[in-house]
């Protein structure tokens, strides 16, 4: 056995021998349903692992609370890789097959839907089970494992990029929870923008000529339309020009979200503040463009006929991905020797169990085929290309996209199980997805093959010169010659950007009312008061 061979049988005789003890910190990720910005406890116990295993870590990287950067290093090549872990609102379930938000919140609260704590804990896995066969073999090599916050706004990644914390980095092996098990190949994913923008009436009692007033005092005025007004006007006007931002050609998609103003209580003035977030993702920097300028024209306009002012803060902007044949090469050879997840009766039964909640006949394997056998990266391609036109290179958005600019990076797809549909077009509840998710009969096979090929890949590019070269050198050529190549595009956020934190991101709070989300949780039902 050569000395490459005994590395990758170490990492794996890690990952096998730690494997209850990884699941079990899943569980745990998977049940602190944090959301974006906000994952305190989750951040605490990653960066605790990881420095009771020998890593050197930054807590609050690149001025973001939850984010982290851990390093453990002799030298050699520096790997890295990433672990999310942020929930989403709207997507609270308890593990059982049936309906059942988690009790004692809000039903509206955050919960796991890819999940992220799969994600998360199989590239620690990676890391961990690498950097024992690299130290226990004395192979030269720096193991770097980012704690990437808030991924559904992508909202770390570009912030990290954008202050150097990618920089001098060797290669990147990522991965994503998917419906196969697979590697990206030529078709990344495309870019995501988000901002939020303000409109503020800072002097609405200017809008009447106050000589006309019958008797002095704002309460008998005509009021100013201000931010509410404004808003409104935001909200229909982009609906308006929405056919106008760009040709109806390819994919792209923009999206809304009203942020609360805490003004409930003065309803009888002016509305002084309103928030309106908007997140667009397509295949290139020139739509996302076009965009924007459609989006702050719209409010310009808007804050003048409202008498507001308007405001923009800007949540992330990222680039596109891209793609590295070398390293797609090498981690398919690798999840080609680790297989395909295998499910054992209790998921099985499981899903069994919610297909009997929804009505529908138990079947004897009742997941999707695709999330228990192997997917060549070129007929995934074929898949994805299937339906797009020629000209478009990318699809969707994810900010992993932002490692592939400063490093060969490759994209490993893993299954994680989906129910089987009774006929073309049925459309399953997400409760019963959010459900499996939590279930580490369910995921642990999809998240161990990730770990294992990803520890594969990682020792590979530690121990094998020739691979980790031809990745550089692919990346190289595809960027005009690597960071500030005539074909690299540079991070989009500048190197002072001030992340948003402190915006009004949902949250778990303590009051002395007890632990509440942060809108109050009712005594009974959403709270929403009763039907018209």
């Amino acid at each position: 056995m050569n000395q490459n061979e005994a590395v990758r049988a170490h990492a794996l005789e890690w990952i096998a021998a730690n494997q209850d003890r990884l699941s079990a910190f899943n569980a745990r990720i998977w049940s602190h349903a944090e959301p974006a910005w906000r994952e305190y406890r989750s951040a605490r116990d990653y960066v605790e692992l990881l420095r009771a295993e020998g890593f050197k870590v930054e807590e609050g990287s690149g001025g973001m609370p939850t984010a982290f950067v851990a390093e453990w290093g002799r030298g050699g090549p520096v790997l890295a890789s990433f672990s999310e872990y942020d929930a989403v609102p709207g997507n609270s379930q308890q593990v059982v097959p049936r309906q059942a938000p988690r009790e004692g919140v809000h039903p509206y609260a955050a919960g796991h839907t890819d999940p992220h704590s799969v994600l998360g804990t199989a590239s620690l896995a990676a890391v961990l089970g690498a950097k024992a066969a690299v130290e226990a073999h004395g192979v030269a090599g720096t193991l770097k494992l980012f704690g990437e916050p808030a991924e559904k706004v992508c909202g770390s990644k570009p912030i990290h990029a954008a202050k150097g914390y990618y920089d001098g980095l060797d290669a990147a092996v990522v991965w994503h929870p998917w419906a196969s098990n697979t590697v990206t190949g030529e078709t990344h994913f495309g870019a995501y923008w988000s901002a939020v923008i303000t409109f503020e009436a800072e002097a609405p009692e200017q809008w009447i000529d106050p000589s006309l007033m019958p008797i002095e005092g704002a309460h008998a005025a005509a009021r100013c339309p201000g931010a509410v007004d404004a808003l409104c006007l935001m909200y229909t006007t982009t609906k308006y020009t929405k056919e106008a931002m760009f040709p109806s050609a390819g994919s792209w998609t923009l999206n809304e979200h009203i942020i609360g103003d805490a003004g409930a209580t003065s309803d009888n003035l002016t509305p002084r503040f309103s928030q309106i977030q908007y997140s667009w993702r397509s295949s290139s920097l020139g739509i996302q463009e076009q965009i924007w300028r459609v989006l702050a024209n719209n409010a310009r306009h808007v804050a003048g006929i409202t008498g507001c002012r308007a405001f923009v803060r800007w949540v992330t902007k990222t680039r596109v991905g891209l793609p590295n044949t070398a390293m797609t090469d090498l981690t398919w050879k690798n999840l080609q020797a680790v297989g395909a997840p295998r499910y054992g009766e209790e998921a099985l039964e499981f899903g069994r169990q919610m297909q009997r909640e929804l009505g529908l006949e138990p079947m004897e394997d009742p997941f999707v085929a695709d999330v228990s056998r192997l997917t060549p990266p070129e007929a995934n391609e074929a898949r994805l290309r299937a339906g797009l036109p020629s000209w478009q290179k990318h699809l969707s958005a994810d900010d992993y996209v932002e490692f592939c600019w400063h490093a060969p990076t490759v994209r490993l797809l893993a299954a994680r199980p989906r129910l089987r549909p009774p006929s073309p077009g049925y459309a399953y509840p997400i409760w019963a997805y959010n459900a499996l998710g939590g279930l580490p009969a369910a995921v642990d096979p999809g998240m161990f093959v990730a770990a294992k090929t990803m520890a594969l890949t990682l020792v590979d590019l530690a121990t094998l010169p020739e691979a980790l070269a031809a990745a550089q050198a692919e990346f190289r050529e595809r960027t005009g010659g690597g960071a500030g190549g005539s074909r690299w595009v540079g991070p989009l956020l500048p190197p002072d950007f001030d992340p948003p934190v402190d915006l009004r991101w949902p949250e778990y709070v303590t009051t002395p009312r007890g632990e509440e989300w942060t809108f109050p949780t009712p005594h009974s039902g959403t709270g929403a008061g009763e039907p018209l």
